[in-house]
């Protein structure tokens, strides 16, 4: 693959990965549902291990920029069936974040539409709320958006730069003003994370958080294409801190505008609802246009490093080698691209047994917090093992690459662990529901007990030798690590 992006591009890609203006629009009413009139603290909190875990993230790039990244780094540093696992769930949490993602699309566009007066079509009545119209709508937009990522990486970071200035934009204006017309009373208290009702509470309100930051760690699954690797760590820090201040602005201003019974009750309308509080049309439909624009981006951006994962999994052996096929005139990892879409698209369609698109993405976002929680901890452990000689040599850097992460790590798997738990003794029996505690708990326990299957497969089926050294049979992968 071409050394094609900067640091410009590597920001753009992990912004658009990690999707503000969508985790906005649609998290805030979940999260102040769980921890009421906390929004920013809960922010604040979580972004605490997520820069831990960026630090880890960002020391492992440079000495080995690899398109596998975590699951490369944590088979290499701590055992091949962990790097597999890493790997495996976070491509399967990617892909389900995918399916509901086309979901989130075909809503926004149909809110759109409704704006636009356009309420049925054919005489069916058009339902932004209906996971079978949203889908079906949705699947168009990630065809679309899977070309433009097989066209390569230059073409899909400048779309989605000109999708983020337009979203920021359309924030900033909405939310600044949000700070000064709101009516609720401002509070300090909004920030104090000791406020949060209960341990439950906090504890589902940080993964949930945790995974509104999810995504920056996109810029180094390109890191094999990125021209210097040090821009891929610079660029994922930058979307991140950039990622904390909107998170803190839009929390304030949401909550100075809508009281909570308002905030947690319009759930994945919310942004829609807080332009309409603001403005009148058309100038009330533009968060809605943001919205759509980053749910766009975001798919873009989702299956862009998914297919980079799934490709040095199959350089490694523990995939096909069909995942390791090269567009001949873009360079871009094609066949993964399209496949991880296809499986993506099936499944927004298994899905639809979820009647409403809130519930949909209250299940899913659970699901995939729980799994990001998991593979962020096993990265970060990874980075303090590898760097640990950094506490006698270099105790500066060794608190980025060795003491950060492994608090952070910490933080994460009892976070993850206390949620699980919660989850089974919330109920007795099992539901299809998305609030259903074992239905909740099903879902991460079937992704991870997939990849144990696939890495057993891989394993005895496929004899891929990365089982045994951890780093399969690419020269260069070999390379790399000798060198560094």
């Amino acid at each position: 693959m071409r050394k094609s992006i900067g640091i410009v591009d590597g920001v753009v890609i992990a912004a658009s990965s990690t999707a503000a203006t969508s985790s906005i629009g649609i998290g805030l009413g979940l999260i102040a549902g769980i921890v009421g009139l906390h929004l920013p603290a809960i922010m604040l909190l979580a972004f605490l291990p997520v820069l831990g875990i960026a630090g880890g993230y960002g020391r492992l790039n440079r000495v080995e920029p690899n398109a596998g990244n975590s699951y490369t780094w944590v088979g290499r540093t701590l055992n091949p069936w962990l790097g597999f696992l890493t790997g495996w769930v976070n491509i399967v949490g990617t892909v389900v974040f995918m399916a509901y993602t086309t979901a989130v699309t075909g809503s926004a566009i149909l809110q759109l539409a409704g704006q636009a007066g356009l309420h049925s079509l054919a005489g069916l009545a058009l339902d932004p709320d209906s996971t079978l119209q949203t889908t079906l709508i949705g699947l168009v937009v990630l065809a679309a958006a899977t070309l433009v990522a097989v066209r390569g990486l230059e073409l899909a970071a400048g779309l989605q730069r000109y999708l983020l200035v337009f979203e920021y934009l359309v924030l900033l204006g909405f939310c600044g003003y949000g700070l000064f017309a709101g009516t609720q009373p401002f509070s300090l208290e909004w920030y104090n994370p000791f406020a949060i009702p209960s341990l439950t509470a906090l504890a589902q309100g940080m993964v949930l958080a945790v995974f509104c930051y999810w995504g920056f760690e996109a810029v180094f699954s390109v890191g094999e294409e990125v021209r210097d690797p040090r821009d891929a760590s610079r660029g994922g820090l930058i979307a991140l801190t950039v990622m904390l201040g909107i998170f803190l602005l839009a929390t304030t201003a949401f909550q100075r505008v809508l009281p909570l019974d308002e905030l947690a009750g319009n759930g994945a309308h919310g942004l829609t609802y807080f332009g309409e509080k603001l403005a009148h049309q058309p100038l009330a439909a533009l968060p809605l246009i943001a919205l759509t624009f980053s749910a766009v981006a975001s798919l873009q951006a989702a299956v862009i490093p998914t297919a980079r994962g799934t490709y040095a999994m199959g350089r490694d052996g523990t995939l096909g080698r069909i995942w390791t096929r090269i567009h001949p005139r873009h360079a871009t990892p094609v066949a993964g691209t399209v496949l991880i879409s296809v499986i993506s698209s099936a499944i927004a369609v298994l899905s639809l047994v979820i009647p409403t698109v809130t519930d949909l993405i209250s299940a899913a976002v659970n699901a995939i917090g729980i799994v990001v929680a998991l593979y962020y901890a096993l990265t970060a452990i990874a980075s303090a093992v590898r760097f640990r000689h950094l506490l006698r040599t270099a105790p500066l850097e060794a608190l980025r690459a060795v003491v950060g992460p492994v608090l952070s790590a910490i933080a994460l798997l009892a976070l993850g662990g206390y949620l699980a738990w919660t989850f089974y003794d919330s109920t007795d029996h099992f539901e299809l529901r998305a609030d259903n505690g074992w239905f909740q708990l099903l879902c991460p326990v079937l992704m991870i007990g997939s990849g144990l299957l696939a890495g057993a497969w891989a394993r005895w089926g496929r004899k891929s030798p990365y089982f045994l050294t951890g780093r399969g049979t690419d020269a260069e992968a070999v390379t790399l690590i000798t060198s560094a």
